[in-house]
């Protein structure tokens, strides 16, 4: 029953799309109050404030034998922040996670997986060199495994904490992958890699999304996809700001490791 409008860039009157009162956010949101919030790999963020010294994170036993986690450092307690954060963390959880087993430490900036396949209380430590406060984004809630984070057998308490739309429930074989290397890329190796990449996976490649450096140009290359279909463009000029690549995909039975390889040798 929708109407089809073609357009090239979203290039269309713009009454032809606004003011249509085909759809009630009012309503919507009346049945399901988290509608605008987007899903995150993570369900829980805790920030605590940190002087220098060990502190020890200790868990009960919980609904799940892992906890994905990552830790970052100068977390903000604004709204804004903490939305910076998690961005930030969806490109960390993007990335393949690191075992920690407990008594070990647990690296900062990172995404891990806390093991806690032994029964009652396991704990995992972090190291803080100066005052400093902390974001915790783990895949679920404190309360289900009863989160502590203590030092010299004090409880710390939480600063501020926040929930998030979360999606536990996946396919395996779905996956990401995040691609980020510093450096300028040829832009016919690019095309020849994205042509050969999108012809034989694009089938298995729901969603793509980045920027890149491409080399003579003074602005950064934008770029969006799903499946075969791929469209990009210039957008704001580098100036001073280093020249990098940010690439993340989306799919099903992605190669990781190939598409890596086969991305660095578009670099100059």
């Amino acid at each position: 029953m929708a109407r089809v409008v073609r357009s090239e860039r979203a290039n269309v009157s713009i009454d032809t799309v606004l003011n249509l009162d085909a759809f009630d956010l009012d309503q919507a949101l009346e049945r399901r109050p988290t509608f605008l919030e987007p899903e995150y790999p993570f369900e829980w963020t805790g920030v605590y404030s940190l002087d220098s010294g060990r502190y020890e994170l200790s868990l009960a036993d919980g609904p799940d034998p892992e906890m994905s986690l990552v830790v970052v450092s100068d977390q903000g307690t604004d709204d804004t922040a903490l939305r910076e954060g998690a961005e930030w963390c969806v490109r960390r959880y993007a990335e393949p996670a690191e075992l920690i087993g407990p008594g070990e430490e647990i690296p900062v900036g990172k995404h891990v997986n806390l093991r806690l396949d032994s029964r009652g209380r396991k704990s995992f430590f972090l190291e803080v060199d100066t005052q400093v406060r902390v974001g915790l984004y783990a895949q679920h809630l404190a309360e289900e495994f009863d989160l502590q984070l203590t030092n010299k057998g004090a409880v710390v308490p939480v600063e501020v904490e926040r929930t998030w739309v979360a999606q536990h429930e996946h396919d395996d074989e779905v996956g990401s992958i995040a691609i980020e290397m510093d450096g300028d890329v040829d832009l016919v190796r690019l095309n020849a890699w994205l042509s050969i990449l999108l012809s034989e996976r694009g089938v298995d490649i729901f969603r793509m999304k980045g920027f890149i450096s491409l080399a003579g140009e003074s602005r950064r290359f934008v770029f969006q996809g799903v499946h075969m279909l791929f469209d990009g463009q210039p957008d704001r000029e580098w100036g001073d700001a280093p020249r990098h690549n940010q690439l993340v995909f989306i799919g099903r039975n992605l190669d990781e490791q190939s598409m890596r390889q086969e991305f660095e040798a578009c670099l100059i």
